[in-house]
C-alpha cells in the first residue's frame, strides 16, 4: 500500500506525539474509522435556515465592498489634506 505524502506525514507526526510505533497508530486509526461503532453512528443532518435580509435581489455584494474601499480612500485623502 502506498500512502499520499500528506497522510504519511500525519501518521508520522501522530506516532511521534503518542510515542507509539507507526504500525500501532495506523491500526488504531483504521479500527476507529472502519469499526462497527463508526458505521453505526448516526450522522447529524445539516439544516439550512433561511433568513430575511435587507439586500434586494440583483444587488452585487462585491460592489458594496468596492464602495466601502472608495469611501475609506476618500477619508484617508481628506485626513491628509487636513493635515497639510
Amino acid at each position: 500500500m502506498t500512502l499520499d505524502p500528506d497522510v504519511a506525514q500525519l501518521i508520522d507526526d501522530e506516532a511521534h506525539r503518542q510515542r507509539k510505533p507507526v504500525k500501532q497508530i495506523v491500526n488504531e486509526a483504521l479500527r476507529r474509522g472502519l469499526g462497527p461503532e463508526a458505521q453505526s453512528r448516526p450522522q447529524k443532518r445539516w439544516r439550512v435556515r433561511p433568513h430575511r435580509t435587507a439586500l434586494r435581489a440583483g444587488i452585487d455584494i462585491t460592489t458594496l465592498n468596492r464602495l466601502a474601499d472608495e469611501l475609506e480612500d476618500e477619508a484617508v485623502v481628506e485626513k491628509l489634506r487636513a493635515g497639510k
